[in-house]
C-alpha cells in the first residue's frame, strides 16, 4: 500500500521514548483551562437557511466550518463530536448540528478523527459530495458514501460553478495501528467568480508551501490553525505555532486571518487563550492592520461580501 510523504521529505515521526517525554513533562505543568471560546449571542445560523447569494462564514469550532459560495453550502472537516479519545469537548459546537443546512460539499484536509468523525458526517443534513485526499476514499466507500471524489496535490475540480484545489500541507495522519501516511493530508482553496477566496489549510506545521500557495492564488480569507503546539520540540513539524501561523498568513499574501484549530479538544499542553494572547502579541509586534484578523465567536456568521468587510475586535 503506498505511504505518502511530506514536501522536501520532512518527517513528523516520533519514538514511544518522545511521548513518554511529553507525558512526563505534561505531570508538571498547571494550565489554567478556564476561558472558554465564546457563542455568538444571539444565534446566528438562521441566516445559513435562507441566504442564496452571499458569501458566508461560519466557525462550528476546531476545524469545522460552513462556507456557503457561490450557491452552495460547504462544510470542513466535520467535526460535532463532544469528546475526542477520553477527552471532553471544551465547547459545545457553534452551531447544533439538527440545525445545520442541507449541505451540498464535505471537504477532509486529513483522516485524524479530529478532523474526520464519520458519525457527524451520518448526521448532517443533504446529499453531500465528499472530497477527500488520495488514499481516503476507501474508508469513504467501506461505509456506502458513494459521492467521494480523491483529489492529489495541486489537483483541482470544479463543482456547480466553484472550484476546489487540493493543496499541500506539512503533517500526517493514522486512523488505525497499520495505515499510517496511506492516504494524504492538505487544505483547500476555494473559488467562485467575483467572489471572495477561501484557502482552508487543514492541519499543518510550518513549510515552504504556504509561499507557493501565495503565489499561485490571490486569497481573501485564510482559516489558519494555532493551537496544539505546545510542547514545540514534539508538536513543531506537524502544527504551527501562533507565530508561526501569522508568518504562514504573510507568505500566503492572505487578506484576512482566521484563527482555528484551537478552544474544542485539548490535543497537546497549550490552553485556548494562551494561543490567542500569543497570536495578539504577534500580531501587534508586526503591526499588522488590527481589522484583517477577525477572531470569530463560535456559531458566528460572517458577510465575507466585499462591500460588506467590517472590523472585529479580539473575544477575549
Amino acid at each position: 500500500m503506498k505511504r505518502y510523504e511530506n514536501l522536501d521529505h520532512v518527517s513528523t515521526k516520533k519514538t514511544f521514548a518522545d511521548f513518554r517525554r511529553w507525558q512526563q513533562e505534561r505531570k508538571h505543568k498547571q494550565k489554567d483551562l478556564s476561558y472558554q471560546v465564546p457563542h455568538v449571542d444571539p444565534p446566528e445560523y438562521k441566516q445559513l437557511h435562507t441566504n442564496r447569494s452571499h458569501p458566508l462564514l461560519a466557525w462550528i469550532g476546531h476545524s469545522t466550518f460552513v462556507i456557503q459560495l457561490g450557491g452552495i453550502t460547504i462544510v470542513t472537516d466535520p467535526v460535532w463530536a463532544m469528546r475526542m479519545g477520553t477527552a471532553k469537548r471544551l465547547t459545545a459546537p457553534g452551531i447544533a448540528i439538527d440545525d445545520m443546512p442541507n449541505v451540498d460539499v464535505v471537504l477532509i484536509s486529513h483522516g485524524h478523527y479530529d478532523h474526520l468523525h464519520f458519525a457527524s458526517i451520518k448526521k448532517l443534513k443533504g446529499n453531500p459530495r465528499f472530497f477527500v485526499p488520495v488514499g481516503l476514499g476507501r474508508l469513504f466507500r467501506r461505509r456506502r458514501y458513494k459521492n467521494v471524489t480523491e483529489y492529489s496535490w495541486w489537483e483541482e475540480k470544479e463543482y456547480k460553478g466553484v472550484t476546489f484545489t487540493f493543496v499541500p500541507a506539512q503533517h500526517w495522519t493514522r486512523r488505525t495501528l497499520f495505515d499510517m501516511n496511506t492516504s494524504h493530508w492538505g487544505g483547500w482553496v476555494i473559488e467562485a467568480e467575483r467572489q471572495p477566496t477561501f484557502y482552508f489549510v487543514g492541519d499543518s506545521g510550518y513549510f515552504r508551501g504556504f509561499r507557493e500557495i501565495g503565489e499561485r492564488f490571490s486569497i481573501d480569507y485564510a482559516l489558519l490553525p494555532i493551537g496544539a503546539y505546545e510542547p514545540e520540540w514534539f508538536m513543531g513539524p506537524q502544527h504551527v505555532t501562533p507565530e508561526e501561523a501569522v508568518q504562514a498568513f504573510l507568505d500566503c499574501r492572505a487578506k484576512t486571518f482566521i484563527p482555528m484549530h484551537y478552544g474544542a479538544f485539548r490535543l497537546a499542553d497549550d490552553t485556548p487563550k494562551e494561543a490567542l494572547v500569543r497570536l495578539m502579541a504577534e500580531w501587534q509586534r508586526r503591526q499588522l492592520e488590527p481589522e484583517r484578523l477577525k477572531c470569530l465567536k463560535l456559531g458566528e456568521v460572517l458577510d465575507c461580501s466585499f462591500s460588506s468587510l467590517r472590523e472585529k475586535v479580539p473575544i477575549f
